[in-house]
């Protein structure tokens, strides 16, 4: 898929891009929260090492023509390589673990999606956002507008692998409840105690291996002809009757 107009543009505001061999092998060793790196198509020599280095972190790495990477280089040299570091800081899992209600989210690509969970979550008292490294969106300046701030006061951290983080919370006393259509009616379910939702993908809901490390599944009533709610939507809805539960 080509990079060009205002996905181009887009894409540039929303991240700190670097771009040659040597800054990339230098941020990818380093601290840095790095989202993605793109490659060259047919790249070689010291690609290799970028390669090896972002697989080691667990980065994305994408395969583009050159007029793409010349595009998002916009006439700077970037030698095949171009590095997409993130806005915001990321928390570690184990930041969180003292938190009563967290939000693991499985997939969520839409960072208008990732924003409006982030500021109701904040809203409804949730302790953090739990993400995936890999098949998610980051913390990119869109999702800090449409978290309307929230991002500033609500930790995120991201995770490499979501059931493992499951395994991690299990043992720090959380149960874990995911969003789902053949799961038990929330009105009629026990939300209290250390709880970690899970929110599953806008188009595929909670992957296979994340809901069967789960305690429980919840779905929300639907009484219209439609019989699904945006991503967001219901991760409000499960987030308000948490809150509503804990001050009966």
């Amino acid at each position: 898929m080509p990079l060009y107009g205002a996905y181009l543009i887009r894409v540039m505001k929303e991240n700190n891009l670097l771009f040659g061999r040597n800054p990339a092998v230098e941020a990818l060793r380093g601290e840095r929260t790095i989202e993605k790196v793109i490659l060259q198509d047919g790249a070689t020599g010291s690609v290799g090492k970028i390669i090896s280095l972002a697989k080691e972190r667990g980065v994305r790495i994408e395969y583009r023509a050159r007029q793409d990477l010349d595009k998002l280089a916009g006439g700077k040299n970037h030698q095949g390589v171009v590095v997409f570091t993130s806005s915001y800081e990321y928390k570690e899992l184990e930041d969180l673990l003292d938190g009563e209600l967290l939000i693991l989210l499985d997939g969520i690509e839409d960072p208008h999606n990732l924003g409006a969970i982030m500021r109701t979550a904040e809203c409804a008292g949730a302790t953090g956002v739990v993400i995936p490294k890999r098949r998610s969106v980051g913390l990119t300046d869109t999702v800090a507008k449409t978290s309307a701030g929230a991002i500033e006061h609500l930790p995120c951290a991201r995770v490499t692998n979501m059931a493992n983080a499951i395994d991690k919370l299990k043992e720090n006393g959380f149960w874990i409840c995911a969003a789902d259509m053949d799961g038990q009616e929330l009105w009629s379910s026990d939300l209290g105690g250390k709880l970690a939702i899970v929110i599953g993908n806008e188009g595929s809901g909670v992957s296979r291996l994340v809901k069967e490390k789960c305690d429980f599944t919840v779905s929300i009533p639907m009484v219209g002809s439609i019989n699904s709610l945006n991503a967001s939507n219901a991760a409000a809805i499960l987030m308000y009757e948490v809150l509503r539960q804990k001050r009966k």
